[in-house]
């Protein structure tokens, strides 16, 4: 059996003239000569390269289609009908309401969050109730890489970013909220700190956390990015990207002049880092003021997860964000959503034995934020439960966004008398249709009529997850996310069985 099909794609909006496919191909098992070419191949054929990257970007976002032969499903959730831990052995007080669900990131600067969850980096479609509804549940949330692309007004010089007013309206999308708990963090990738994102973050705008990017665009390598003429290509490399072919090369200019230029590519580069690299520019920026710093990678080679975590250890680092195979969002390679990487329970059984390791050792242990196509509160679950101790807590990013888009949506559409056929049942004012509006207004009082419904319906997604997680904590008896463990864990497969034992076949 095949677990994806090679030649059809949401990336793309291709697809295979027949349901009579070649499994290990994905082609039509029979292939016309007057085919106009719908499948991955015959876009390919027009498109050339271009096609290694989704053709539909803008306002959506990207997660890969391949059917996993592992995921959170293999297993099933324990239950218990005797006792409590971590509450009085009583009927009214041993209840889903009295789960603690709060919990810690960090040493140097401790962060509380109020729920066992974060959202991870973004920053495209409706990131300011993204990072609103952050604040608002109580959590941490990163503002993407590449940020400074979003400011038309951004302005350079030698290089280094000296205006990006933008920044300050991405930082106060959660501070503006902020209740207590969580924290907002910029990510960099290498071309950002190129840029000074970090230091003019820091210096000029307050920001408190910077996240380390190991990878870019939602997974490991980086993008190329087709440029549409020779002027844009020059303007790219004097920016100090990496151009190819050269346009400041004397025959391609002279190829240029004579109506043949090429192709031209803008690349982001690899990270090279170092601990020693890595150390000197933690340091340099925890100087400035830096409060926290974080890493965010995917998931890499066992050697290199180790390697990441060792070096987070040694340099104290707050949070290890750890990204599984089928998530993301970012603008990556199709192929690289659906082929590249651990999912997030296979990243869970190379880490932990790390983490093992360096607390025998008698060494700090960062904390760990496992993500990669988590939506239900069953699956956050089974992975806090599975990465118990050091599991932290699980990343939503593009359910959440999803949320904040359908909140924005169905606000816009009710106050248009437009509310969607779907939901009518329900109610006709956002005041009938939002059932946390009276926690929102519990949680800010007066401030609460200036919050959008984008962030309401984020918000809202977030206590749902929450309240799932209470629910499947209490029937394992445990009232408090801290008290989980694999033993609340039922394994349905060979594979689950052998995981559960702390192996599986690589």
């Amino acid at each position: 059996m095949s677990f994806v099909n090679n030649n059809a794609s949401a990336f793309s909006d291709t697809h295979t003239r027949s349901d009579r496919l070649t499994p290990c191909s994905g082609m039509c098992s029979l292939c016309m000569e007057n085919c106009p070419g719908t499948c991955e191949i015959g876009l390919s054929a027009v498109l050339g390269k271009a096609m290694v990257y989704p053709t539909n970007t803008g306002a959506n976002q990207v997660a890969g289609e391949k059917d996993l032969p592992i995921d959170w499903s293999i297993f099933n959730i324990n239950g218990r009908c005797f006792g409590a831990v971590g509450a009085p052995e009583n009927a009214d007080e041993a209840t889903i309401f009295n789960v603690d669900l709060e919990r810690t990131v960090g040493r140097r600067n401790p962060v509380k969050l109020a729920v066992p969850f974060t959202l991870p980096a973004i920053i495209k479609l409706n990131w300011k109730d993204y990072f609103a509804a952050a604040a608002m549940i109580g959590t941490i949330c990163v503002i993407g890489e590449g940020c400074p692309s979003k400011d038309p007004n951004l302005e350079k010089k030698d290089g280094k970013i000296v205006r990006f007013d933008m920044l300050n309206d991405m930082l106060d999308a959660f501070r503006s909220h902020y209740r207590g708990y969580g924290q907002i963090a910029v990510q960099c990738n290498l071309e950002d700190l190129a840029a000074g994102l970090a230091e003019f973050a820091i210096e000029k705008c307050g920001a408190e956390a910077i996240e380390f990017k190991f990878g870019q665009s939602a997974k490991g390598t980086q993008p190329a990015n087709r440029l549409g003429s020779w002027k844009e290509a020059l303007a790219k490399k004097e920016d100090g990207f990496i151009v190819w072919p050269d346009p400041a090369d004397p025959e391609v200019i002279r190829r240029v002049e004579s109506g043949c230029a090429p192709v031209f590519w803008s690349y982001s580069r690899l990270p090279m880092w170092t601990e020693e690299s890595l150390r000197e520019r933690i340091e340099s920026l925890r100087a400035l003021g830096m409060k926290n710093v974080y890493f965010k990678t995917a998931g890499f080679d066992a050697a290199d997860l180790e390697r990441i975590l060792r070096i987070a250890s040694a340099l104290e680092v707050d949070m290890v964000t750890f990204d599984g195979a089928g998530g993301g969002s970012g603008y990556s390679p199709s192929k690289m959503m659906n082929e590249f990487g651990l999912p997030a329970v296979c990243i869970e059984q190379e880490i932990l034995p790390v983490c093992r390791a360096l607390e025998s050792e008698g060494k700090y242990v960062p904390s760990i934020c496992i993500t990669g196509g988590f939506s239900t509160e069953d699956q956050a679950f089974k992975a806090l439960a599975y990465g118990a101790p050091y599991v932290t807590a699980v990343g939503l990013c593009r359910a959440t966004m999803a949320a904040a888009m359908v909140g924005q949506t169905v606000g816009m559409q009710t106050a248009l008398g437009n509310v969607p056929a779907h939901l009518k049942k329900f109610g006709a004012t956002a005041e009938e249709l939002f059932l946390e509006l009276p926690e929102v207004r519990y949680l800010y009082g007066e401030k609460a009529k200036d919050i959008s419904l984008g962030a309401v319906g984020a918000f809202s997604y977030l206590r749902k997850m929450a309240f799932g997680v209470q629910h499947f904590a209490a029937l394992n008896r445990k009232f408090g996310v801290s008290y989980l463990g694999r033993e609340d864990l039922i394994p349905m497969t060979e594979d689950a069985r052998q995981l559960m034992k702390g192996v599986w076949n690589k």
